[in-house]
């Protein structure tokens, strides 16, 4: 009788549960039993190792073999127990030395030959490796993310051969380079200097940018909204150590290659009106991160906002405020990060044109009130800034392109990145996530702005958290000017940023 215990990983939202993978051998008929709630891409895992040992020239035991995956409770998917279970065999018929396996982690998907293929959701396997102080031996393929954490020894590999020459000592431990920002291939980062005129606009994406603040943009066709909020990605510092990790956690568990990630680029998402409730938030049958939750520590820009189907909306409004989303299943409830920065954008009405000073505008006035009607009061009660996006006069356009120099990115970016650094040097988060006694320390106001906030939430028709949202906004304008204290003019032009709210725009 022979049994050997390997350790590898399973897959939960963006955490990895440790699976103990046990491979009991003894007499009787030759049989391959799997236990521990295998989905029936992980029983099918018994011919792909059967085959990979036999084509790599080892002895497939001819005897009754089982293999536990535990906890039994425990749902598993998916290929990424492969490499585990042939590890066990190898270990329990001998043909492998076991003493080092207690020190090791495996996980990887086999191929028929042997090889090992990339699986999703190694970035969490890794930091729970990390926390656990063993080692993981996975794909070649998938060292990028495992990179990310500095301190975890690693062995990427390409077939099974070189796992067996690793535990035996003919193959030496290596850490890979990390890859570097100029090694990522991404696409040219858009400038803010391409924008002409919208001075008005341009204030509030760096007031956005600054505080981390959400924005909605209303205007006529071609004014410029979707290139500002496409520019907004390059005014946002790089993501930190720990920012990287989450994000890049996320997008390994969908799948979706993370080098800009790794290089520190936030993200930035951009879903087609057409987008699902689901596709949205997540879920499926075995959960899975939708946009919002892509869009983690970066933008989700919502084009044609008004577009959506209003109950595709709606499911925005509890992530907006908890910054996770939380899937219930009748087997299992997951949550995944989505504390995102969201930039809308929406036309006036169904022609596009009630606000242009041209008079085109032939919609009556239900139809525009049904139009603006489907962003609900409860979702732009939570957007921070409205602003109105008019359309720049070609005569101006030109004149401006010919005189002005606008302030590129870097310029602008900057001051963001000063304002960003001295809000987490003071309160440890930015100004849109100041929540309790830290906002009233923060935001303090004297007497006066006190009583200007009051008297203007009661003719805004402000509420509760309308008022909380003006005051940070009105800190992360004081901060842009490197003021110590909220002063009149910093809540005055964080007001104006609520008026056409009030107005319906």
């Amino acid at each position: 009788m022979s049994l050997a215990k390997v350790f590898t990983r399973a897959q939960l939202g963006v955490h990895a549960p440790l699976v103990e993978v046990e491979v009991h051998l003894c007499g009787g008929l030759p049989a391959f039993q799997l236990v521990g709630l295998p989905e029936a891409a992980v029983r099918e895992s018994k011919e792909r190792v059967r085959s990979a040992l036999i084509n790599l020239g080892f002895d497939f035991p001819q005897r009754r073999i089982t293999v536990n995956l535990a906890p039994a409770d425990l749902p598993k998917e998916g290929g990424r127990y492969d490499l585990a279970i042939a590890i066990g065999i190898l270990a329990a018929s001998k043909q492998i030395p076991d003493d080092l396996l207690s020190q090791w982690e495996f996980i990887g998907e086999l191929a028929l030959s042997g090889e090992l293929r990339r699986v999703t959701g190694v970035l969490p396997v890794a930091v729970g490796c990390q926390e656990n102080k063993r080692k993981l031996c996975l794909p070649k393929y998938n060292q990028d993310e495992a990179l990310l954490i500095s301190a975890l020894q690693i062995a990427p590999v390409e077939n099974l051969l070189q796992v067996c020459h690793l535990l035996c000592g003919q193959l030496p431990l290596f850490t890979p380079r990390a890859v570097t920002n100029e090694e990522v291939s991404h696409s040219p980062t858009l400038d803010l200097a391409d924008v002409k005129g919208q001075f008005q606009a341009r204030r509030a994406l760096e007031i956005a940018a600054a505080g981390g603040h959400h924005l909605l943009m209303s205007g006529s066709p071609g004014s410029g909204k979707s290139m500002l909020a496409a520019r907004l990605a390059s005014l946002l510092p790089e993501l930190t150590e720990v920012e990287r990790i989450e994000s890049a956690a996320v997008y390994s568990v969908a799948g979706i290659d993370s080098g800009a990630i790794c290089a520190g680029i936030r993200p930035f998402r951009a879903p087609h009106h057409t987008a699902s409730a689901v596709s949205l938030v997540g879920g499926g049958s075995y959960p899975q991160p939708g946009e919002i939750s892509l869009a983690h520590n970066g933008v989700l820009f919502l084009d044609e906002v008004v577009e959506f189907p209003r109950k595709v909306l709606e499911v925005l409004r509890e992530p907006l405020e908890a910054g996770s989303i939380h899937i219930s299943r009748a087997s299992q409830k997951i949550s995944f990060p989505a504390c995102f920065q969201l930039v809308a954008a929406m036309n006036p009405c169904p022609c596009g044109y009630a606000e242009d000073a041209s008079g085109r505008c032939r919609c009556s006035p239900d139809q525009v009130k049904r139009y603006q009607a489907k962003l609900s009061g409860p979702l732009l009660d939570r957007i921070d800034l409205h602003i109105q996006v008019n359309p720049v006069p070609a005569e101006d356009l030109l004149s401006i392109a010919k005189m002005t120099a606008a302030e590129n990115s870097a310029q602008v970016a900057s001051r963001v990145n000063l304002s960003v650094q001295l809000q987490i040097d003071r309160q440890s988060c930015r100004n849109a996530h100041l929540q309790g006694t830290q906002l009233q320390t923060v935001c303090f106001l004297d007497r006066q702005l006190r009583e200007l906030l009051v008297d203007a939430a009661t003719k805004l028709q402000l509420s509760a958290r309308a008022c909380t949202r003006v005051l940070k906004v009105s800190r992360s304008i004081a901060d842009l000017a490197s003021s110590e204290q909220i002063q009149r003019k910093h809540l005055l032009e964080a007001l104006s940023y609520r008026r056409q709210e009030s107005s319906g725009y």
